[in-house]
C-alpha cells in the first residue's frame, strides 16, 4: 500500500464534496486510515460543520471550496499549496441529481447539474494539474457512474454530465501520461449516500409534472432507487476506492457496487434492450393521449 511517495512524507489528498452522510466524508475516514493528510472541502456555508465531523479524524482538515467557481478552485489549490508544500491526489467526488423529464427539468437545474458534476472537475483540474505535471507526479480521481454508461429515463441531465465526466477522463488519462500523472474513473453503482437522500426530498418538495403528472410515482421511484434495496454502504465503497488510488499501481478504472454487473451488461446491449428494460423498470410502457 502507497501511504508516501517515496520521500517519506504523507501523501495530502484533496477530496471534494465531503459533506457528512455522503460518500465524500467517508473518502476522507478512508484516506486518513491509510496514513493520508486530508483536506475536506465542501461550499463555503458546510465548511463549519465538515470540521466540526472531522475533529476526531488524524490529519483532516476542512476548506471551502465551491466547485463552480474558478477563484474558489484557484483559492483553496492555493491554499493547500501553501500549507502543505504538494498535492498528491485530487479526488472529484462532488456532484449534485437532478431528477424529473427532461422536457419539464427547469433549464437552471439541468445547467447545475453540468457545472457542478462536470465542469466543476474542469475546474479542479486545471488547477491541480500543472503543479502536478511540475513534480512528475500525481493522481487525479473523477467520479462517474454506472448511468454514464447505460443512462435511466427521468435522470437525462446528470445521465449525461456523467458521461462527460467518463469520456474527458479518458482523454484526460492520455494527456496526462506524459507527465507521470494517473487519472483514475470511478464507475459506482448503488451506493447509499446523502446525495441519493437528498435527491428524493428535493423532488418531493419542489415538482409539480405537466405532461408527466400521470408518471409521478414513476419519477420518485428513479429518484430513490440508488438508495433502495441493497445499495452498498458508503463507507465499504469509499474503502476500497481509496486502497485502489493508493496502491502502487492505481487501475484505469475502479467499477465497484451494487448494480454494476447489471449496467455493465445494458452498457453493451442493444439500444432495444435497454429500452425495453428501462420502460418496465420505470413505467414507460403505457402510450399516452
Amino acid at each position: 500500500m502507497a501511504t508516501d511517495d517515496g520521500e517519506g512524507q504523507q501523501p495530502v489528498v484533496l477530496i471534494t464534496g465531503c459533506a457528512k452522510g455522503g460518500i465524500g466524508y467517508e473518502y476522507c475516514q478512508a484516506f486518513a486510515g491509510l496514513g493520508c493528510r486530508v483536506v475536506a472541502t465542501d461550499i463555503p456555508d458546510q465548511v463549519p460543520g465538515l470540521a466540526a465531523d472531522l475533529a476526531g479524524t488524524p490529519a483532516a482538515e476542512a476548506l471551502p471550496l465551491d466547485v463552480t467557481s474558478d477563484a474558489s478552485v484557484g483559492a483553496a489549490v492555493s491554499d493547500v499549496l501553501a500549507r502543505h508544500g504538494r498535492l498528491d491526489v485530487l479526488l472529484n467526488n462532488a456532484g449534485v441529481g437532478c431528477t424529473g423529464p427532461l422536457a419539464e427539468l427547469a433549464p437552471a437545474a439541468v445547467s447545475r447539474a453540468l457545472d457542478v458534476n462536470f465542469l466543476g472537475q474542469v475546474r479542479t483540474v486545471r488547477a491541480v494539474a500543472p503543479h502536478m505535471a511540475a513534480r512528475g507526479s500525481g493522481r487525479i480521481v473523477n467520479v462517474g457512474s454506472v448511468v454514464g454508461n447505460a443512462a435511466t429515463p427521468w435522470a437525462a441531465p446528470y445521465c449525461a454530465s456523467k458521461a462527460a465526466v467518463h469520456a474527458a477522463t479518458d482523454a484526460l488519462r492520455l494527456e496526462l501520461r506524459p507527465f507521470g500523472v494517473h487519472v483514475v474513473k470511478v464507475v459506482p453503482g448503488a451506493v447509499r449516500s446523502g446525495l441519493g437522500r437528498a435527491n428524493a426530498a428535493h423532488l418531493a418538495s419542489h415538482q409539480e409534472w405537466r405532461m408527466y403528472r400521470d408518471f409521478a410515482p414513476a419519477i420518485e421511484e428513479r429518484a430513490r432507487a440508488s438508495q433502495t434495496g441493497k445499495a452498498t454502504d458508503a463507507a465499504v465503497f469509499a474503502r476500497h476506492v481509496a486502497r485502489r488510488v493508493m496502491s502502487a499501481r492505481p487501475p484505469r478504472e475502479i467499477v465497484y457496487g451494487n448494480m454494476t454487473l447489471l449496467f455493465a451488461a445494458l452498457a453493451v446491449s442493444p439500444a432495444w434492450v435497454r429500452d425495453a428494460f428501462f420502460a418496465n423498470r420505470f413505467g414507460l410502457n403505457k402510450k399516452q393521449r
